[in-house]
């Protein structure tokens, strides 16, 4: 059980500015500054919903998100290398340990690898945009699945959904033959088998751990020809996790990510376009709960506040 006062939590981070260090591009959650031969991948506490970012932050949102990718990176080790550089600013270039305050934590250096232009989704179950499409015509991206399933029930076999990188707005599902396009079919059947590959040694860990892993999204991109695994992995951003205590097949069932704001964002006369409201302080701490359970759940240990 999650049990963290109120008293011990600082502020939302929800911006960074390393004076010297150029800034590569900023993302909903990551800002990242181009080292040269390396990335610097610093997770703020920026949260989206509705693909707007919220003007409040979650705190330490970003640290629990980096030290989830860096156990996930560590489990799946052995079925792929990843961008993983260093994870302790000890390690960091020079330039960078006077930011240390900031960045201990929350950052990562990273190897700087092209990435491929597709999102790589691997689904076990029927939720979200899956169950929408599945409703309309029984397929998914083209795969066509059993007639009579229903919500949140899980599929014969865990499927790959390619979808298209958006900058802005949602990223779009596309068949196996129109991502081939973009990547080549050797190249995207590679990332598919590396996707479902990494979703089973993930989802079989996070059972044990008493949570269903619905669907996940994995980046991949290439270093001289070589496929690694980068950006983050496996946290309640980019997948969708369920405690499988309360899981029932055909109802939508709670999860570990950000619902709270959705749910009281969905309340509001607003038109989910920037600006975004002020978020109140119970959602935002209700919101940061469920994210410190999903990490203590799955990885098994206690989420440390730094003094």
């Amino acid at each position: 059980m999650v049990n963290h006062s109120t008293s011990s939590v600082k502020e939302a981070v929800t911006q960074t500015d390393l004076p010297g260090i150029p800034l590569f591009r900023r993302g909903k959650v990551r800002d990242v500054y181009d080292l040269g031969e390396h990335l610097l991948l610093v997770a703020t506490d920026r949260i989206s919903a509705f693909d707007v970012i919220m003007p409040n932050g979650i705190p330490d949102k970003g640290k629990i998100l980096t030290q989830m990718s860096l156990f996930w990176f560590d489990l799946t080790s052995g079925i792929i290398e990843n961008h993983l550089v260093a994870r302790s600013v000890k390690d960091f270039p020079a330039q960078l340990h006077k930011y240390a305050d900031l960045l201990e934590g929350r950052s990562l250096l990273v190897k700087k690898a092209v990435p491929y232009p597709i999102e790589c989704v691997a689904r076990g179950y029927l939720a979200g945009g899956g169950w929408s499409d599945y409703q309309k015509d029984g397929a998914i991206c083209g795969i066509k699945l059993p007639a009579g399933l229903r919500l949140a029930e899980r599929l014969p076999e865990a499927i790959f959904t390619p979808a298209t990188k958006a900058d802005s707005g949602h990223d779009e599902n596309i068949p196996f033959e129109k991502a081939a396009e973009a990547v080549g079919i050797p190249v995207l059947t590679r990332l598919r088998d590396l996707t479902l590959a990494l979703y089973e040694k993930a989802r079989l860990h996070a059972l044990n751990q008493g949570i269903i892993i619905s669907d996940t999204k994995f980046e991949f991109g290439h270093i001289n020809g070589d496929i690694i695994l980068i950006d983050e992995i496996l946290t309640p951003d980019s997948s969708r996790f369920w405690p499988a205590s309360s899981y029932q097949v055909g109802t939508s069932p709670l999860s570990f990510d950000k619902q709270y704001v959705r749910d009281y964002l969905e309340t509001l006369d607003w038109g989910k376009t920037p600006p975004a409201p002020q978020l109140p302080e119970d959602v935002v701490m209700n919101t940061r709960k469920k994210y410190l359970e999903a990490y203590e759940m799955l990885t098994g240990k206690k989420f440390r506040i730094e003094d």
